[in-house]
């Protein structure tokens, strides 16, 4: 594992040892809010024990896919023709790629998850289009995933690139610094690159003991965090209007309503821009 081959991929030949399905993973629990079918029974269990609690969960993971979508073509439209998506989880179109080539097809992305069967389905899913690749990396090692021969391949550092990092410094501890693996993330890129972050939070509905629970015998704890504690991770980068708010009402579309109307959706989202 690990060769690079063709097109800026990776091989993603993995033995059986390393694909786990005995614990849930959240990027397979989140293909499952999704409507998904690529997940496990594990998965599955772990995600309707939360649903059951909180099925504003399943809103709450469209909201946050919703607002990907809208914040990639935010930043190809703002000049972005190079992306890194760290924790893209299970492929689902339209996936980053496929929205940013929309308005610029010479968009070149590369796609970052910790998870085997997320590496094996982008292998079909993601990297058969030239000029985007996939590594097996883990956001908690900022240093090995800038220094990948994929990412260093199809990403010019000496250029803009707009760095994705959507649902996933809710899995980062605080005991594992979020803010340093920001900083270390986009310490050298290029004025004019963009930050784009998504992080869940408690902020409307309080700590769900189940949640929890779950994503504590799961792959990867639940950190939410307060407004407050988000915000600084944008410090050094120009927010884009309308700020760091909740993922319903960034920019949302003239067809969507009053995104305070929606329930409460406990993911807040925000992109940076690199003066």
């Amino acid at each position: 594992m690990g060769a690079l081959r063709g097109n800026g991929v990776t091989d993603l030949r993995f033995s059986a040892e390393e694909i786990d399905t005995s614990r849930p993973h959240p990027a397979r629990m989140y293909d499952y809010y999704l409507g998904g079918r690529d997940n496990y029974e594990t998965d599955r269990e772990a995600a309707e024990r939360i649903i059951a609690v909180s099925p504003d969960i399943v809103d709450s993971a469209r909201a946050n896919r919703d607002f990907m979508a809208r914040a990639v073509r935010a930043v190809v439209a703002d000049g972005a023709r190079q992306i890194i998506d760290i924790g893209t989880g299970i492929p689902t179109s339209p996936n980053t790629h496929e929205v940013a080539r929309g308005i610029a097809p010479d968009t070149r992305v590369v796609y970052v998850d910790n998870d085997p069967i997320v590496a094996a389905h982008a292998d079909v899913k993601l990297t058969g289009t030239p000029g985007t690749g996939f590594v097996v990396g883990d956001v908690r090692t900022p240093e090995k995933i800038l220094a990948e021969p994929v990412v260093r391949e199809l990403i010019d550092f000496s250029r803009p690139v707009a760095l994705l990092l959507v649902a996933v410094l809710h899995f980062v501890t605080d005991e594992e610094d979020p803010a340093g693996i920001v900083a270390a993330l986009t310490r050298s890129v290029a004025p004019g690159s963009h930050l784009v972050i998504s992080h869940g939070t408690a902020d409307f509905h309080g700590r769900n003991q189940v949640a929890d629970e779950v994503y504590r015998k799961s792959t990867a704890r639940l950190s939410l965090r307060r407004h407050e504690e988000i915000r600084p991770f944008f410090d050094g980068w120009d927010l884009l209007e309308p700020g760091l708010v909740r993922v319903p009402g960034w920019r949302p579309g003239p067809a969507a309503g009053d995104p305070e109307r929606r329930g409460p959706i406990g993911v807040y989202g925000g992109v940076g821009r690199k003066g």
